[in-house]
């Protein structure tokens, strides 16, 4: 498959390919075709033939080549293979133009420092597993780390002490060697219902780049666990914006992973979902 990609990646070979799909041809008349030397034709013609898109008919003094439908065929399956898979995750392409757009329109309005000060955000979803599951996922560091992390990042270190002064600690890293520390501490812990903490993110000297104060609250609810998170943050920065703009995206995807982690009630993620946009709307 490379090599076929490879072969028809040159613009020359794809126009004899074309040329050889309506019948097969001369060297000659590809070449005048073509507007190529026939030294050059036969030397494309024999790249193409290595990777069998072409057969050579010798026919007394002349060289007729004709195309070989199989490895076309191949190259047209994988090809609406990878259609099929970039349109079932059309919505992670649009995660990141919606990112993107969010950037635009934070950085319009981000003219000074603590421009975004006291702004709130509320999520929630209705999880398939009891409250101490539920619980457990945000304060064992390991659970917490298996779900707190946006896609194509890692968890470099997840702490998060369910009590009153307890640490909160969490860093991400990406494929690029960028590291993203935030610190906090813990205000409130009341097992297994009530969670209170502030988290601060840091920029690449240690300095707060903004802070964000967070109140989790876990009821039981059909069986399982309503959870609702509410967010507000102070201290911003102008250099925050990118983080910003990020927050009710990559809040969405990481509470999703939490739904998957403890199990979660489709419906439910739904209608909270369409609850939380007619709110922004």
């Amino acid at each position: 498959m490379d090599g076929i990609a490879s072969a028809l990646g040159d613009a020359a070979r794809w126009r004899l390919v074309e040329l050889l799909a309506e019948r097969p041809r001369s060297v000659g008349e590809l070449a005048e075709l073509t507007g190529l030397r026939q030294p050059q034709t036969t030397k494309h013609l024999q790249t193409l033939a290595r990777v069998g898109l072409v057969t050579v008919f010798p026919l007394g003094q002349r060289r007729v080549y004709a195309v070989e439908t199989a490895p076309l065929k191949t190259l047209a399956r994988r090809l609406r293979e990878l259609v099929e898979t970039a349109e079932a995750h059309e919505d992670e392409r649009d995660v990141v133009a919606r990112y993107r757009a969010a950037i635009e329109a934070e950085t319009a309005v981000a003219d000074r420092d603590r421009w975004a000060d006291g702004r709130t955000f509320s999520f929630e979803r209705v999880l398939a597993s009891p409250r101490d599951v539920v619980w457990r996922h945000w304060t064992d560091p390991d659970l917490l780390a298996s779900w707190w992390v946006p896609p194509s990042m890692t968890v470099t270190d997840c702490v998060l002490e369910p009590r009153a002064g307890g640490r909160v600690v969490l860093e991400y890293g990406d494929a690029e060697g960028h590291r993203y520390p935030s610190e906090g501490t813990v205000h409130t812990a009341k097992e297994p219902r009530h969670l209170v903490f502030d988290l601060s993110v840091l920029d690449a000297a240690g300095a707060i780049a903004f802070t964000g104060h967070y109140d989790l609250a876990l009821t039981a609810a059909d069986g399982g666990t309503r959870l609702r998170l509410g967010l507000r943050i102070t201290a911003t920065t102008v250099e925050a914006v990118s983080a910003i703009a990020g927050i009710e995206t990559g809040w969405g995807q990481v509470l999703d992973k939490l739904a998957d982690a403890v199990g979660a009630f489709p419906h439910t993620i739904r209608a909270a979902q369409e609850k939380e946009k007619e709110a922004r709307s």
